[in-house]
């Protein structure tokens, strides 16, 4: 596939992209930047949702991770679905009740200001960490089949990325990105379901003998119950999932403002388990290409690639299939990034100016479109700029990575809130912050230990440790219960 037509199918994708953001998000105000005016009808939040989950990690990396994983991930998929229906019935009546804006405002009302800008400290660091590397695996690959050809450097590729993200996502914000991930769910979902066609047929099969052939293949197994030691231990990845899902989804501002967007709280709930069934679907859908990608790969005599994340680019655009992969490839590729990348910023610009500003109660409407509109600029300059500097980092499968950073920094999220919701203490405000940092240094200790005195590997459910060690610390500081009336 030629340079050529890379950027045709780049191009042509951001023009339908900036026209639904425009006519979607022309007369939003700060109310529809924030929460859409909570007016999304909870079928199109649905859409949205499954392509939100999605980011082009996903895209690359899980088709890639079959050889050394097999279908292992989809047990972690089984706790996903699990923590979908905590998120749906525990957490989104909560923040319903509270009418908040930016999820952290409940630590505000529980424990006080300085848990508050604790909570939206993590998050930025959380999400501003994984929606660059979401964004620098695309970016590589755009490197490596665009730019390197030209001779441009990687910095002007990242700058550009994020510079078109921030001008489709700076009028509308929520309101915007309902109808942009819709656009991102249609092409993710449509370029995954034509590729494994081609793939297939590239091979010789049907329908049914890709099924077979999946099926017989050593990369297809799913349980793991032999090794409670091994990283792929069902039990583990089956906790990590519903950890993950309600820390990932539940407790952050990027995957909730969608469903904090909806017009009631039962149309919130239909749109998380409606959203849940479908993830169950596409994700086995992304494992099936990758275990037909390696078949493949054996078939032609291709040269594997230095890592499982370059495969699924290696067989689209330079495997011998027809140039309609490549284009089908590309244009999953950039609409799973620019959403993801579209609605991380949004909810960076929006957690900043609510959690960290108190923008809402300190400056009229008028005066906080202005600075809601700095913000913005100020998240996608920084967005660029951990880009560039998360490729140091990128040494491992994208998906693992992304996890690994996931089980240190939501931690303390998910151990606030756990503590503020499963109890009715108080606790010393000023000195959460130090146990919320507690948490991941314990954790890292605790991991260390583990593998060096133990030969035991803990893995995902790295979260969860990191979460007890908070709650604990949280514990320690308590000191007394909580009235009644803020609780309820």
């Amino acid at each position: 596939m030629s340079p050529s037509a890379v950027i045709f199918t780049v191009l042509g994708y951001v023009a339908v992209l900036f026209v639904v953001a425009w006519l979607s998000g022309r007369r939003a105000d700060n109310a529809g930047f924030f929460t859409g005016n909570r007016r999304t009808p909870w079928y199109m939040a649905a859409l949205a949702m499954i392509g939100a989950a999605m980011s082009g990690v996903t895209f690359i990396s899980v088709p890639g991770s079959v050889a050394a994983d097999s279908f292992s991930y989809m047990q972690m998929v089984a706790g996903f679905t699990i923590g979908q229906l905590l998120v749906a019935f525990i957490l989104v009546p909560l923040f319903y009740r509270l009418g908040v804006v930016s999820l952290y405002q409940y630590l505000d009302d529980r424990f006080g200001i300085v848990s508050h800008r604790a909570g939206a400290c993590f998050f930025f660091v959380s999400k501003m960490l994984g929606a660059a590397l979401r964004v620098y695996v695309v970016c590589a690959v755009m490197q490596l089949l665009v730019f390197d050809r030209y001779g441009l450097p990687f910095w002007l590729n990242a700058a550009l990325t994020v510079a078109l993200v921030w001008l489709y996502t700076r009028q509308g914000g929520v309101r915007s990105l309902i109808w942009t991930d819709t656009l991102k769910t249609l092409c993710l979902v449509g370029s995954l379901v034509l590729t494994i066609v081609f793939v297939a047929r590239s091979l010789g099969l049907s329908g049914g003998g890709a099924v077979r052939e999946v099926a017989a293949s050593p990369m297809s197994r799913i349980f793991f119950f032999d090794d409670p030691a091994s990283d792929r231990y069902f039990w583990k990845m089956f906790v990590a999932g519903i950890v993950i899902l309600v820390a990932m989804t539940g407790l952050d501002q990027d995957m909730m403002q969608c469903n904090l967007s909806c017009r009631t709280l039962r149309d919130a709930q239909r749109n998380i388990v409606l959203t849940a069934v479908c993830q169950i679907a596409v994700i086995l859908l992304f494992l099936v290409l990758g275990v037909l990608l390696y078949l493949y790969v054996d078939r032609e005599g291709l040269a594997l690639p230095p890592k499982s994340d370059q495969l699924f680019s290696l067989v689209a655009v330079d495997g011998g299939l027809p140039v309609a992969v490549g284009i089908v490839f590309v244009l999953g590729l950039i609409s799973s990034t620019y959403s993801s990348a579209g609605s991380a910023l949004t909810a960076l610009t929006t957690s900043f100016t609510v959690d960290l500003l108190d923008g809402p109660r300190r400056y009229d409407d008028r005066k906080l479109t202005r600075v809601r509109r700095r913000v913005h600029v100020a998240m996608a300059a920084c967005m660029a700029l951990v880009i560039l500097g998360v490729g140091y980092l990128a040494d491992d499968n994208a998906i693992n990575l992304f996890f690994r950073i996931v089980s240190y920094t939501y931690g303390p999220i998910l151990g606030l809130f756990l503590f503020g919701i499963c109890t009715r203490w108080h606790v010393r405000d000023r000195w959460v912050p130090l146990a919320a940092l507690c948490g991941p240094v314990l954790s890292a200790v605790l991991q260390h230990v583990a593998a060096a005195c133990w030969s035991y590997r803990i893995g995902f459910e790295l979260l969860v440790y990191n979460a007890l060690f908070v709650m604990a610390g949280l514990a320690l500081l308590a000191v007394g219960r909580k009235n009644e009336h803020r609780i309820e």
